[in-house]
């Protein structure tokens, strides 16, 4: 007869686990999303003036994953906030934003969301309706109109170099039987696409290890973006060749965004990690008044 697994700080792990469990299946049946202990505790992070800090969430956008964040996130926890650099499912527009905004809506007290490329969309998506955000930080990525699609911001303006000859097209079936495809940046081209200004042999396992975005999301509308409600700072990469930075600059000052601009490849936080960091903590301050 097994014994339960448990912990000398609190219940057995099982009944923790069987507890979620049945929560998320509630969330299913229901729609509404129960926080958990651990994620409806504000944050103990304190301002200045002994206001809470925000807790920081870092979005990452498609060929990568959260550990493009790496370089910033250690630079947020040392000044104190609370962070999260959630997994972008990259499955599409709608459901990724409603992935987001689960998680969002878990999260007490101010928040500041930060977006990459695609990961701007999601986040001008996901931050409708939530009260808690406070600030929204774009990092060479898109902040789209209503209606809007990726496609339609990258190619705006001349200079993006990813193109459909930059991808390798792998398909797949979808749990509901139809096909679709996902697009991977092609070793080929990836550092001069994606990451110019990083060491060839960083951008080598970058390639390997990327999360590919399924190609139906760049024809994919976004929704009311939330920076018409939420006040916005922007980072522009002067050297992207994802995302042009004619056509950052024309999202930033649409948006009203606070604006910096460096020289930096499209992944400017992993090249740039202080100015990043330094344009995220700028909002950061404003959410906290």
């Amino acid at each position: 007869m097994s014994t339960p697994d448990t912990s000398p700080a609190g219940p057995p792990r099982r009944t923790l686990l069987r507890s979620a469990l049945l929560g998320a299946a509630a969330v299913a049946t229901t729609g509404a999303v129960a926080p958990s202990p651990a994620a409806a505790a504000p944050s103990t992070a304190k301002g200045r003036h002994g206001e809470p800090k925000p807790t920081i969430v870092l979005v990452h956008g498609a060929f990568a994953d959260a550990s493009g964040w790496n370089d910033v996130a250690h630079r947020l926890l040392r000044a104190g906030y609370d962070v999260l650099a959630p997994a972008n499912p990259l499955r599409g527009v709608a459901s990724d934003s409603a992935y987001l905004a689960a998680l969002l809506g878990q999260i007490t007290g101010p928040i500041v969301l930060v977006g990459h490329s695609y990961g701007g969309m999601v986040i001008t998506n996901a931050a409708n309706g939530n009260g808690n955000v406070k600030a929204m930080v774009y990092v060479a990525a898109f902040a789209p109109d209503e209606g809007e699609t990726l496609f339609s911001l990258q190619t705006r303006y001349v200079g993006t170099k990813l193109t459909a000859d930059a991808l390798d097209i792998r398909y797949y079936t979808m749990p509901d039987g139809t096909g679709s495809a996902d697009g991977y940046v092609k070793a080929s081209v990836f550092r001069e696409v994606f990451a110019g200004d990083l060491p060839p042999a960083q951008t080598a396992v970058m390639h390997a290890t990327q999360r590919p975005g399924d190609v139906h999301t760049l024809e994919q509308p976004s929704g009311a973006p939330a920076w018409k409600a939420v006040p916005s700072w922007y980072l522009v990469a002067r050297d992207d060749n994802v995302i042009p930075a004619a056509a950052q600059r024309f999202m930033a000052q649409r948006a009203g965004a606070s604006t910096v601009e460096v020289r930096a490849s499209h992944v400017a936080m992993m090249s740039r990690p202080d100015a990043t960091t330094d344009l995220i903590t700028a909002a950061a301050r404003v959410a906290s008044r």
